[in-house]
């Protein structure tokens, strides 16, 4: 099995979770940061990858919140025990939400827009991988 860190969905991936419908979706984010941000502007050259993360993630975290999902879990990744890939990624989260369309309504706010570029900044790279307690 291959592995691809990636900043922002394809075509096909944002399809196949929007055809997800209705219903809570937990999204397990398993995150690599850059040594250093890395802003198009060039700004805050000073900054860890995890820095500039984190200026996304707090705001991010309360409009997931105040759209009714939750920040079930977040901490720093120290080993992979089963498995192998080239590099582990610096920190795992899961953040629940109402439904894919909740995650989607929050992307085209205007408070995730303006924060969107620290993301960005941050990361190297990612894995976002929806999961969905089983019901039967």
């Amino acid at each position: 099995m291959d592995m691809k860190n990636a900043i922002e969905p394809d075509e096909a991936q944002l399809n196949a979770f929007m055809a997800l419908g209705e219903g809570p979706v937990s999204m397990l984010n398993l995150l690599r940061f850059r040594k250093t941000a890395a802003y198009p502007d060039g700004r805050d050259a000073d900054l860890s990858g995890r820095e500039a993360y984190f200026r996304y993630a707090v705001p991010m975290t309360k409009l997931v919140l105040d759209a009714g999902g939750t920040l079930d879990f977040t901490g720093d990744v120290k080993a992979l025990l089963i498995g192998e890939v080239e590099e582990t990624w610096d920190m795992a989260a899961m953040m629940t939400y109402p439904s894919p369309k909740t995650l989607a309504e929050i992307s085209l706010t205007p408070e995730f827009q303006d924060i969107a570029v620290h993301r960005k900044a941050g990361l190297e790279g990612q894995l976002l991988i929806p999961c969905r307690v089983p019901t039967s």
